[in-house]
């Protein structure tokens, strides 16, 4: 490699949550650094910005806190310099709004001069002498440019996971949560509606639509292959596992045994919030005073096997799985709700010569976040996403993920700039 290129000490692929709060721990040190988004500016899950909906963790788990309070992109200074200190007293509250967590990380975002948004990482490539070429295309100038790294992060995120017999519809008729503020206006014609899917996404589009439906008239369905509409697990004692503590038990494990664990803890990271489920209990409640015949319809144990489009209306092939009997369900819109995977960009299996994967096609992860690579190098890729494989349940929590930048960053600068401790929690999983 020429001498004179720029090599930058580390590149970002992606501007999420994760690979913001490395940026925003890296602006305070001296690194040569560049986080690259292929979107326009930053923007958390903009279908789910619904008004009245909260973080599902305290606000102390924003970009920096629980690695260095001190640090300028704090919430709190957030806070201070929207002149809104004396309402967040006020207020009184650990949660905070979505939209608002949203609207601090975009704050953050244009502060850190290592972000840059409109490019998209459309390839990298390992150099002989371990250094990484990262092409990058520029929405604006349509031009690929080239950029010289020692390490690169990968904080790539998810997408959203549409099930097979579900695509190849109109997307204005059967769409993803990822998209339900967009398209919400849409739902106001119809004369049925149905949600697909569980967890906290479905239940917060069956709310808002409940709240709607006495004004539209619609009928509204909601359809889950869960046994039922379960409340997430959010005792202390076991949201102990979203903590380094338990990474130290969970890594160790056999991989069979580390999938088996985490297919076993869904109401951990996807169950319904007590207050979303109240929420929409009080509604129909209401809605039922005085005699009045609820057109709504909850619908578990029931998994969604096709869909085919009857004249104006989708015809939905559907399967209680317990009682063993098919039956078809009509509706004007489908909405589903289910989930999402991790966004693994084609140009990291174009390095299967350099790391390695699973024989599931993950790649595979050391303990502290660097993929495993097939000879030695003195520099690395590490990845902030996309490791629930490997580091177990909470490796989607924002709180823990603090946790994986002060690691990372400890190593970026070959010393331990972020203390980490022996233990975190009151109770051992060993």
């Amino acid at each position: 490699m020429e001498q004179q290129h720029e090599i930058y000490d580390v590149i970002g692929v992606g501007i999420g949550p994760f690979n913001l709060s490395l940026a925003a721990l890296l602006d305070t040190q001296d690194v040569k650094a560049a986080f690259f988004e292929q979107k326009a500016e930053f923007a958390w899950h903009p279908g789910m910005l619904i008004e009245g909906t909260k973080l599902q963790v305290p606000f102390l788990a924003d970009l920096v806190t629980m690695a260095d309070p001190t640090n300028p992109h704090s919430f709190l200074n957030y806070i201070s310099q929207q002149g809104r200190m004396y309402q967040f007293y006020i207020l009184q509250r650990l949660d905070i709004p979505r939209r608002e967590y949203n609207d601090y990380c975009k704050w953050a975002s244009e502060r850190i001069g290592s972000c840059r948004f409109g490019k998209t990482v459309t390839g990298i490539e390992r150099l002989e002498d371990g250094h990484h070429l990262v092409k990058v295309l520029d929405a604006e100038s349509e031009k690929e440019e080239s950029y010289y790294t020692k390490h690169v992060v990968l904080g790539t995120g998810s997408t959203p996971a549409l099930p097979q017999p579900l695509q190849g519809m109109p997307e204005e008729d059967v769409f993803h949560t990822a998209d339900f503020e967009m398209q919400r206006h849409t739902c106001r014609d119809a004369s049925a509606i149905t949600v697909v899917g569980s967890g906290q996404s479905a239940a917060e589009a069956f709310r808002e639509l409940l709240k709607e439906q006495r004004t539209c008239g619609f009928r509204l369905d909601w359809i889950t292959r869960s046994p039922g509409f379960a409340s997430m697990e959010e005792s202390k004692l076991n949201l102990e596992h979203f903590s380094p503590d338990y990474i130290d038990y969970f890594y160790p494990l056999p991989q069979e045994k580390k999938d088996e664990i985490f297919a076993s803890q869904g109401l951990y990271y996807k169950g319904i919030s007590e207050h979303t489920i109240t929420d929409i209990y009080n509604l129909m409640y209401e809605y039922s005073v005085g005699g009045e015949t609820l057109n709504v319809g909850l619908n578990p144990l029931t998994k969604v096997t096709g869909i085919e489009k009857k004249g104006d209306r989708y015809e939905l092939s559907c399967y209680h799985y317990q009682k063993e009997e098919a039956y078809t369900h009509s509706t004007d819109k489908v909405i589903v709700a289910t989930g999402y995977q991790p966004n693994i960009p084609a140009f990291i299996h174009e390095l299967s010569d350099e790391i390695e994967f699973d024989e599931h096609s993950r790649f595979k992860v050391t303990k502290d976040y660097r993929l495993e690579e097939k000879r030695e190098t003195p520099y690395h890729i590490f990845a902030n996403s996309g490791i629930t494989h490997t580091h177990g349940v909470g490796s989607t929590n924002l709180g823990l993920a603090i946790f994986r930048s002060k690691v990372i960053v400890n190593q970026l600068l070959g010393r331990e700039v972020y203390t980490v401790q022996d233990s975190y929690v009151f109770q051992s999983f060993e």
